[in-house]
């Protein structure tokens, strides 16, 4: 599945690696060295750019003609700004992100905070030149950017990354873990998704159609990453394996088993293709980057 997902995004990645070493060289010149330094290898790692991928699949399926590939790279900053801050002692204090040592490792933990503070408004700047450059009107452009902040903040991946690090320790029920999730994973995901059909000027029914898939994903996603955690090796993670245990995390093998993990991961995949597909907006991209949510090995 993931050969089937780099073949369909191939073009669509090169755009966006493009894009984000653009934006690096552009964006960076008024901060500290040691920030830009931090900030660069963070956004040019690598990664699965699944949000890039769910940004440009989103916007070409509500028919979208343009290059959505810079808007792409703005969720991506927004990603890369949460794993840097994720990696940090005061947090998961982890030393692996994507196979390489984390950015407080290389650059040290001043730095790193402020790299990734640096980011939000970093993100912030190049959506909205991103949708601007899509012709998009200010209104329109700034309901992107609105859009990816709160996804972003206290309301989505910030507020989901604090009750988890309260939940350390503690058992939490379903709904609780699912609280969580739909906030510090899948509020990105779905707004990554969103954003796409924003940047089309989708009409109502195909963006509520576009959250749907969005938030069963994001679920699957993290249900997925769950269960990797504790099947997977660090070398295939490219981050080290069993860190929910260590840190005492509830999980959802812990709940509902492996097996009852992966069924649910299943049952949301198909709930968010077919909210798609009642709107003939479920693309092979779109199908396949679903699939992979759940069927990846990293």
């Amino acid at each position: 599945m993931a050969d089937t997902l780099d073949s369909l995004f191939a073009e669509d990645r090169r755009a966006v690696e493009q894009a984000l070493a653009d934006c690096c060289d552009s964006r960076l010149t008024e901060l500290p060295r040691s920030v830009a330094d931090a900030v660069r290898y963070s956004l040019l790692g690598g990664g699965k750019r699944l949000r890039a991928a769910l940004v440009c699949s989103a916007y070409q399926a509500a028919s979208g003609t343009g290059d959505a590939s810079a808007l792409a790279a703005a969720v991506e900053i927004v990603h890369a700004y949460s794993l840097v801050h994720d990696d940090l002692p005061c947090m998961d204090d982890d030393d692996m992100r994507r196979g390489r040592s984390t950015v407080h490792r290389v650059f040290g933990v001043p730095a790193a905070t402020a790299a990734g503070l640096a980011m939000v408004p970093l993100a912030a700047g190049a959506a909205y030149d991103a949708v601007r450059a899509l012709c998009l009107p200010d209104a329109e452009a700034g309901e992107v950017v609105r859009t990816l902040m709160v996804a972003s903040g206290a309301a989505g991946m910030i507020g989901g990354q604090l009750l988890d690090l309260e939940g350390e320790g503690h058992a939490l029920s379903l709904a609780q873990l699912e609280r969580i999730h739909r906030c510090k994973t899948g509020a990105l995901i779905t707004a990554a998704v969103r954003l796409g059909g924003l940047a089309a000027r989708a009409g109502d029914e195909a963006l509520d159609a576009f959250t749907a898939y969005g938030e069963a994903i994001g679920l699957a996603f993290q249900i997925a990453d769950d269960v990797l955690d504790v099947t997977a090796t660090t070398d295939e993670l490219g981050k080290t394996a069993g860190r929910d245990i260590a840190l005492g995390k509830s999980t959802y093998p812990a709940l509902l088993g492996i097996v009852g993990a992966r069924e649910r991961a299943r049952d949301l995949v198909a709930e968010g293709c077919q909210a798609l597909a009642d709107h003939d907006l479920l693309t092979p991209k779109l199908r396949a980057i679903a699939l992979f949510t759940i069927d990846r090995r990293s």
